[in-house]
């Protein structure tokens, strides 16, 4: 046990508690002594930053729909009384601290949340969109502080973003004879085209995370879960493996299995057999409008990854995996699209890669979804060869209200409810 040497850390630790434990103040009361930009408007989540503007995740704050997400899940509290907490930081190491601390204690609150724990609010529980738009609402709130010492405001951003992902403090138990499956979802994505967007990967990462489940077989799993930004600039600067890294390295508490899950086709499920090394999606952007760089004529290998095969085929047990069949079907993808040895133009193959040909995309695409299967098995080759791994796209979630102020709908909950319950028989399917 650590024991809390400084007074500092008591203030830390308190102005995490605070957003769990006062009452909620409105934006303007949130404001302390220290710089801080105007309060948010009512309407909206908040302001954009004073200097540089908002990036285009955040710019979609001023949609008031935003705000209610927070506010009706009874997460409104972590936003107003955020700025408050980081003015009584006095130094860029307290900074560090604090932010840690309430981006752990926004991904506690969403996950008792998901699973029943904590009340409040109207929204569904298993409704991944409040965590997505409390953190970003909060990373405005962190851009608009000016203190009156010096700090790096990307690495702030940086910690409180993992910490509020599930990428710190979420280590397995290391209990005896139970397996250990370390799982990751993806946020909402496509939210140009609709604002009100959920994920169901998203979802059912944060209905699993700490549970122990039985498996299929009989025996017992924990499973730890981390919910992933769709921005291609976070997987240049390795969130990927910051995330696996530490449950893949050797030791009594490394993972036994991993399975990354991302949204992918409408009406099943599917397995994917190949995860590739190449980005090809543009022209269809990232979550902050950025593209990749690569296309399906042109693909691109993406910054910062280490070598590997172009192909990389998964190890997670297929049959077992794909017995599961209600509600929806589950299948074993065994697309790609190559350049073959020799060639110049893209091929699609329904049977796998060929030998030396250069991937264009993985069963799941040339976008992150399939990216982050590649750098999750890619590092897993490298440090656990031997542990299975791969990429379960789920259905698209459907069912949102016609009118577009409505948040939810019997149709959404009962279509996320489905796919998020099969999410969890397929991982119990998954036994070697």
């Amino acid at each position: 046990m650590t024991i809390a040497r400084p007074a500092k850390l008591a203030v830390t630790l308190a102005g995490a508690l605070a957003a769990l434990l006062l009452p909620t103040a409105a934006p303007a009361q949130a404001q302390s002594a220290c710089s801080t930009a105007t309060a948010a408007p009512a309407d909206t989540q908040a302001d954009a930053p004073a200097e540089g503007g908002a990036d285009p995740e955040q710019a979609r704050l001023r949609d008031a729909r935003t705000a209610a997400f927070t506010e009706r899940a009874g997460l409104g509290d972590f936003v107003h009384r955020f700025p408050a907490a980081l003015c009584t930081t006095r130094s860029a190491a307290e900074a560090e601290r604090l932010v840690d601390a309430w981006g752990e204690a926004l991904w506690r609150a969403a996950v008792n949340r998901a699973q029943g724990r904590r009340t409040g609010g109207d929204l569904p529980a298993r409704d991944d969109r409040p965590l997505y738009w409390t953190r970003l609402a909060m990373t405005v709130r962190l851009a608009q502080w000016r203190p009156d010492f010096t700090v790096d405001a990307d690495r702030l951003r940086q910690r409180f973003e993992d910490a509020s992902r599930g990428l710190r403090d979420n280590g397995f138990s290391g209990a005896p004879d139970v397996r250990r499956v370390f799982v990751s979802g993806f946020d909402p994505f496509g939210l140009d085209t609709e604002l009100r967007r959920a994920n169901p990967s998203g979802s059912a990462v944060l209905q699993l995370n700490g549970r122990r489940i039985t498996l299929a077989d009989g025996t017992r799993a924990e499973i730890r879960a981390v919910v992933l930004p769709v921005r291609y600039g976070d997987f240049d600067r390795g969130i990927v493996e910051r995330a696996f890294g530490p449950r893949l390295a050797p030791g009594p508490r490394a993972a036994d299995q991993i399975t990354t899950i991302s949204q992918g086709y409408p009406g099943l499920f599917t397995l994917e057999a190949w995860a590739g090394r190449a980005r090809s999606a543009d022209p269809y952007p990232d979550n902050v409008g950025a593209l990749s760089g690569g296309t399906r004529d042109h693909p691109v290998t993406a910054p910062g990854l280490g070598p590997g095969a172009e192909f990389i085929a998964t190890s997670l047990p297929a049959e077992e995996m794909t017995a599961v069949q209600q509600p929806f079907p589950v299948r074993l993808n065994s697309a790609v699209t190559e350049i073959p040895a020799g060639g110049d133009r893209p091929v699609d193959r329904e049977d796998g890669p060929t030998p030396g040909s250069r991937a264009v995309a993985g069963g799941g695409g040339g976008y992150l979804s399939n990216e982050v299967a590649y750098r999750s098995n890619r590092l897993r080759l490298e440090l656990a060869p031997d542990l299975p791994g791969g990429h379960l796209h789920t259905p698209v979630l459907t069912g949102l209200p016609a009118l577009p102020d409505q948040l939810t709908g019997p149709d959404l909950e009962r279509n996320e409810a489905a796919i998020t319950d099969e999410v969890l028989d397929i991982l119990r399917h998954a036994t070697p």
